[in-house]
């Protein structure tokens, strides 16, 4: 099959195949312990949604085109009422505590809530026994993270996060183009994002005006387990992201799209170290305690493993680039969103193998993992018993989104941390290991 060339798709398409998503390992949904799911008559799932004013929506939507809609919440009633009528009979809910509760025949859950909330809803539902699909990233820190990996190893369901490209042709050639040799032994990673800063505001301080709440919204429920703050108009909708209270800044956002692929490709497991400089360095606190920075560089180093030799890998966002590879000239790929994987005899961009020499001289790679039936259908049919998901929460997504956050937490402190594998921990700062597990809000708890 022809190279797919991300200048031809759609951002999202871009996200999925050029930038690395993660590929599904299908093996057994025994060997997982993974119990078949209990779905309802006519083998179609009972199915509910956390969260339907923006993925939450279409999310909801993929499910619907084989299995019921029972139950839609959301904190913000418009939308919750306009997604629920388009599905007869699903209830609406203002709190994810009590449909869970209440609801007894819902069998899978569907988790697009700012990224605050997502652990709290994802436990609850992991612990009454339900499938869990939950937007990127999984969680809002690395502690709740390895907390979801614990909570879904146990609860032996069907888990799937929403990095949509993992289940692409492109994830699974960049595996195979590595796999097979085309670009010898890899040592470095760049990936970039130039997030847009009119969804994703960054570098600004806390609004000093305190508007009403508007009467559609439970202000006390979108807040969760995040400290206490008025509302305003600044957080919600959908400009939550660039808060470090709500959101996890543009590598929280996109990382889990653009790094999947390489962590599965490279079997990626802890970096030794992390450190990042940002346009944070000189702002004031009133502003760095409270957004992600405008523009970062983040720089994650990967020990060697086995005869994989060190690996750094480098994020980019807000404008910055990596520098363009000496065997690319005055070639300029980098633009939008995008991963390159440097090695000894190659690179790859998205999946496209670079030099133009070096593509010609290898073709396409062998193919060696199994196609995807669709990122949806895979969650859809792992709850009915079918292969884990590739981007299930114990094998893949807890571990990417948990090394993807310990980002952020280098950016926060501006401090190069180092981490122990083994304690799970940062050796050399309180303050970073302050900000793996933030506190909740009183009456909120995982």
């Amino acid at each position: 099959m022809a190279h797919t060339h991300p200048s031809a798709m759609s951002r999202r398409s871009f996200l999925a195949a050029g930038s690395g998503a993660a590929v599904a390992m299908y093996v057994s949904a025994k060997t997982l312990g993974l119990e078949p799911g209990q779905p309802s008559a006519n083998n179609r799932l009972n199915v509910a949604a956390v969260g339907v004013g923006g993925m939450g929506r279409h999310d909801i939507a993929q499910a619907a085109k084989t299995e019921n809609v029972v139950a839609i919440c959301d904190v913000d009633r418009r939308f919750a009422e306009q997604v629920a009528a388009q599905y007869p009979g699903a209830k609406i809910y203002a709190d994810f505590r009590k449909m869970l509760e209440e609801q007894k025949d819902i069998d899978a859950v569907m988790v697009a809530t700012p990224d605050h909330n997502h652990a709290v809803v994802t436990a609850m539902a992991l612990k009454l026994g339900k499938h869990v699909f939950c937007q990127k990233p999984l969680t809002h820190s690395v502690g709740e993270a390895l907390a979801i990996k614990e909570l879904a190893a146990q609860a032996k369901t069907a888990t799937q996060m929403g990095n949509q490209g993992q289940a692409s042709e492109g994830a699974r050639r960049i595996c195979e183009y590595i796999w097979s040799g085309a670009i010898g032994k890899v040592r470095e990673i760049h990936s970039w994002s130039n997030r847009r800063p009119d969804i994703s505001p960054r570098g600004i301080p806390r609004p000093k005006e305190t508007p009403p709440v508007p009467d559609y919204l439970n202000w006390d429920l979108w807040l969760g387990p995040a400290p206490e703050r008025p509302y305003h108009p600044c957080y919600h909708p959908f400009a939550w992201r660039g808060w470090w209270d709500f959101g996890t800044g543009v590598l929280g956002d996109i990382g889990c799209h653009n790094l999947s692929a390489a962590f599965k490709a490279l079997k990626l497991k802890w970096p030794v170290s992390v450190e990042a400089c940002s346009t944070h360095w000189s702002a004031p606190p009133e502003i760095t305690r409270e957004t992600a920075p405008i523009a970062s560089i983040v720089t994650y180093v990967f020990p060697p493993e086995g005869d994989r030799p060190e690996i750094v890998l480098r994020w980019y966002d807000g404008g910055m680039m990596p520098p363009i590879p000496k065997a690319l000239g005055d070639q300029n790929i980098f633009d939008g969103d995008g991963t390159l994987i440097v090695g000894d005899e190659g690179m790859l961009w998205g999946d496209r193998l670079l030099p133009e020499s070096r593509a010609k001289e290898v073709g396409d790679p062998p193919k060696m993992l199994p196609r995807s039936p669709g990122h949806y259908e895979e969650w859809i049919q792992a709850c009915k018993g079918g292969p884990a998901p590739g981007s299930n929460f114990v094998d893949h997504a807890a571990h990417l989104a948990a090394v993807v956050l310990m980002g952020n937490i280098a950016i926060r402190t501006q401090k190069k941390l180092f981490w122990d594998a083994e304690k799970l921990r940062f050796t050399n700062s309180d303050e970073a290991n302050a900000l793996l597990n933030p506190p909740y809000r009183n009456g909120w708890s995982l």
